[in-house]
């Protein structure tokens, strides 16, 4: 075997998950190495385990030392919006003013390709400097946005999923489309880019108050055709929503309901927030296979409500974690762990650190339908990975002095981490943190 220029070893401790873990005892659910290693080739992992064993083979590769610092895989984001990049952290109101207040005013400029352009890609450079190498993005409803993103995706070989947002009613008509054109637009991003390269594509109406009952129509004909696509909306995130969709949509059973009607519930549909639901929308996503996302820092910052997390996963439900950037306040999926750690708190439940990364990552995978390609360390899956550094700032090298163990050590990453705890991002096996495009 020749060793490429895309040939390496990374070594360091390594951390992988099997299953979501039932506490900080179960270790059946993941594999740790302290001293380990990962050979990469052609964007994947080939090998992996305890460095002393490495193989002759490929012991004559570049070797990245990362010894002193975790590595695990690439965190993934199951919900965020990278045109509200410019709103992030807007004072003073909760999800519908928010919307109409900054929002929408923002989404408006998304008309112009450069911007477009400027902004996809500082919002892909914040994901890489966080450690996050795959995400479920909404665009705006200008074409131009999500093209934009794509391109700057494939560019940097990201595994990304997005859509242009679809709204037809209830906004300015500088962010609005209509029926015909979601669908002629949405089909014509389709075709250019969905499994072009690690890219994919995802029919994306906002949410139903800004969809009418025609554009959701042709969105479920849309879905039909191209079933290997994603959905992704909004589901419950408050109160107000939830009265205004019922009285846009009085023969729905529910808000659930609407998306139930159209055909857009299932397997691979995205489901941000769900957080008011009954018992009835709770069996209609299980028996559709649907995900809830938990979108913790939003949910907190919009004063939206609390997410059930510990009663999704008693009820077999499908969940996965997101930063809802711009209502979130952060890009950091350990932000986003530590607020959702205080949000089962407050439910009365221990989220457990390893229960946190797990979700980070191959939950999240699972959640995408994407296990097997990535979100774990095992062999043959793409080498998209983050180095966590415990040690990256004053605050944490004092707190990590008392730290004895695994769990402890996650936890404080989890807690007081930020884009200075990722020492590296690996997207495809490159490191693009500290290198240029």
């Amino acid at each position: 075997m020749t060793a490429s220029p895309l040939s390496q070893v990374l070594k360091g401790r390594l951390l992988t998950f099997s299953d979501r873990p039932r506490s900080v005892d179960d270790t059946e659910s993941y594999a740790y190495w302290a001293h380990g290693a990962l050979a990469i080739q052609g964007g994947k992992i080939v090998w992996r385990g305890d460095a002393a064993k490495l193989p002759q083979v490929y012991q004559t590769w570049q070797v990245m030392d990362h010894r002193d610092h975790l590595i695990l895989p690439g965190f993934i984001d199951t919900h965020t919006h990278f045109p509200q990049m410019g709103v992030i952290g807007s004072y003073g109101a909760q999800l519908l003013d928010w919307l109409e207040t900054y929002t929408y005013k923002q989404e408006a400029r998304f008309e112009d390709t450069l911007y477009c352009q400027t902004v996809a890609n500082a919002f892909l450079d914040e994901l890489i400097n966080n450690g996050v190498t795959t995400a479920a993005v909404y665009a705006t409803s200008h074409p131009g946005s999500a093209h934009a993103l794509f391109e700057a995706a494939h560019a940097r070989d990201m595994r990304m999923i997005a859509g242009k947002v679809l709204m037809d009613r209830g906004a300015p008509d500088a962010v609005c489309d209509t029926p015909q054109r979601a669908y002629d637009e949405s089909k014509y991003l389709i075709d250019a880019w969905h499994n072009e390269g690690r890219l994919s594509y995802a029919i994306t109406p906002r949410f139903a108050i800004t969809s009418s009952p025609a554009q959701l129509e042709l969105m479920q004909a849309l879905a039909a055709e191209n079933t290997g696509c994603y959905v992704q909306t909004h589901l419950s995130e408050n109160q107000f929503e939830i009265d205004e969709t019922l009285r846009l949509y009085p023969a729905a059973k529910d808000y659930t309901g609407v998306y139930e009607d159209y055909g857009l519930l299932g397997p691979r549909s995205l489901l941000g927030h769900c957080i008011h639901l009954s018992d009835r929308e709770l069996g209609a996503l299980k028996n559709s296979d649907s995900i809830a996302v938990f979108c913790p820092s939003s949910n907190l910052f919009l004063g939206s409500g609390l997410f059930d997390y510990s009663g999704m996963i008693e009820a077999d439900i499908r969940v996965g974690f997101g930063t809802d950037v711009g209502a979130g306040t952060s890009y950091s999926m350990l932000a986003t762990a530590a607020d959702a750690y205080k949000i089962c708190q407050l439910k009365g439940y221990s989220l457990n650190p390893f229960e946190s990364y797990f979700g980070l990552t191959l939950g999240n995978a699972r959640a995408l339908s994407l296990e097997g390609k990535i979100g774990t360390l095992e062999v043959g899956t793409e080498a998209d990975l983050c180095v966590l550094n415990s040690h990256a700032t004053s605050a944490m090298r004092t707190r990590m002095e008392s730290v004895n163990s695994l769990a402890e050590e996650l936890f404080v990453l989890q807690t007081l981490g930020d884009d200075r705890s990722i020492a590296e991002t690996y997207v495809g096996g490159r490191a693009r943190k500290t290198s240029a495009i």
